[in-house]
C-alpha cells in the first residue's frame, strides 16, 4: 500500500510538472512574406492597354519576447508609381508591442488606425486598397506611438500622436498628426467607427471618417464616410466620398464581391471646377475570389472609372488578381 500510494503521488507530481512546464511562455519568432499581383487589359477611349505587375511583395518577422511584449519588422517593396524605377524598398512597419487584457501600445513605425477596422471589413486589400490609402487621405504606417483601451464588449477607443508623414518619408520635426477614434461593437458581427484626427503647418489639415459595418462568415456589407479639410495645408480645400461594399459567400472556397467609390472635391471661390476635378470620380468593382489552397487567392474582376472631368473618357479593367501569403 505504502509502494503503491508513493507510486501513485509520484505520478501526480509528473503530471502537475509536466503541466506547469507545457504552460509556460517560450520566446518566439516567425518570418511572414506577402506577394500581391495582377494581369489586367485597361479599355478606353477606343485604346487597350495590358500588362503584369508586381505590386507588392512584403517581408518581415514577428517576435514574441513575452506574453506582454513583441516585435515586428516588415520590409515593402513595390512599385514606386513614378520615375524609371522599376521596385523600390521602404521599411513598412518596425515596433514594439505591448498588450495587456484589455490595454494596448505600439511604438515605432507603426500601423495607423485612421482606416485599419475599414480595410478589414472591405477585405480585400490585394486587390484594391480601402478608400483612404486609395485617395491618400493618410498612410497606412507612421512613425509615433498609438495606445488603444477596450472599455467593454461594446466600446473602445484609441489614440495616436504619429509624425504626419507617413513610411516613405520619416523627417523629424516638431508637428505631429494626432488622431482619436472610438469603435462600437454592439455584437461580434456589427460594427460601427468614428475617427478623427488634425495635424498644423501653414494651415490646420483635419480628417474625420465614419464607418458602419456587418460581417459574418457567409455575407458581409460596409459603409463608409471620409473628408478631409485645407487638404495639403491649402485652405479651403476639401475632399470628400463614401464606399459601399459587400462580400457574398457563393462556394466553400468561392466569394463574390463587390465596391462602389465616390470621390468629390470643393469649388474654391473664383474658379469653374472643383479643384481636384482631374482626379475626383466614381470606382466600380465587382468580382469572384478562388481560394484554391490555404495561402493563396485569385480573384478576377471587372472595374470601371467614371472621372468627374468631362474631358476624360470612361474607362474599364479586367483583372485577374492573386495573393500569396505565408
Amino acid at each position: 500500500m505504502k509502494k503503491g500510494s508513493l507510486l501513485l503521488l509520484a505520478m501526480l507530481c509528473l503530471v502537475v510538472t509536466g503541466m506547469s512546464q507545457s504552460n509556460e511562455f517560450k520566446p518566439g519568432g516567425k518570418p511572414f512574406m506577402k506577394i500581391f499581383s495582377n494581369y489586367h487589359a485597361t479599355f478606353s477611349d477606343g485604346e487597350s492597354v495590358s500588362a503584369f505587375e508586381l505590386n507588392r511583395l512584403y517581408l518581415g518577422y514577428e517576435y514574441n519576447f513575452s506574453e506582454k511584449f513583441s516585435a515586428k519588422a516588415n520590409l515593402d517593396i513595390g512599385d514606386p508609381g513614378a520615375g524609371s524605377l522599376e521596385m523600390t524598398a521602404y521599411v513598412k512597419n518596425a515596433y514594439m508591442k505591448y498588450q495587456e487584457d484589455k490595454f494596448s501600445v505600439h511604438f515605432g513605425l507603426i500601423p495607423t488606425t485612421q482606416f485599419k477596422v475599414q480595410e478589414k471589413a472591405w477585405g480585400y486589400r490585394y486587390i484594391e486598397k480601402s478608400f483612404q490609402d486609395a485617395y491618400k487621405f493618410n498612410s497606412s504606417a507612421d512613425l509615433g506611438v498609438s495606445v488603444a483601451y477596450r472599455f467593454s464588449d461594446l466600446l473602445s477607443a484609441d489614440l495616436s500622436f504619429v509624425n504626419g508623414e507617413g513610411y516613405k518619408r520619416l523627417q523629424a520635426d516638431s508637428t505631429f498628426r494626432t488622431g482619436f477614434g472610438v469603435t462600437l461593437t454592439p455584437d461580434d458581427k456589427v460594427t460601427g467607427r468614428v475617427y478623427y484626427d488634425f495635424i498644423s503647418k501653414e494651415e490646420t489639415q483635419s480628417s474625420l471618417a465614419a464607418l458602419i459595418s456587418y460581417v459574418e462568415d457567409e455575407f458581409s456589407l460596409a459603409a463608409e464616410y471620409n473628408s478631409q479639410f485645407n487638404v495639403g495645408f491649402n485652405e479651403d480645400r476639401t475632399l470628400s466620398g463614401t464606399s459601399i461594399y459587400g462580400t457574398l459567400k457563393a462556394a466553400s472556397k468561392v466569394k463574390v464581391y463587390a465596391r462602389f467609390d465616390y470621390l468629390t472635391s470643393n469649388t474654391l471661390d473664383g474658379a469653374s471646377n472643383d479643384w481636384n476635378v482631374s482626379r475626383d470620380g466614381q470606382l466600380y468593382i465587382a468580382g469572384l475570389e478562388y481560394a484554391p489552397v490555404k495561402g493563396v487567392k485569385l480573384a478576377p474582376n471587372f472595374r470601371g472609372w467614371n472621372p468627374a472631368d468631362d474631358n476624360q473618357k470612361f474607362s474599364t479593367s479586367l483583372f485577374l488578381n492573386c495573393e500569396i501569403k505565408f
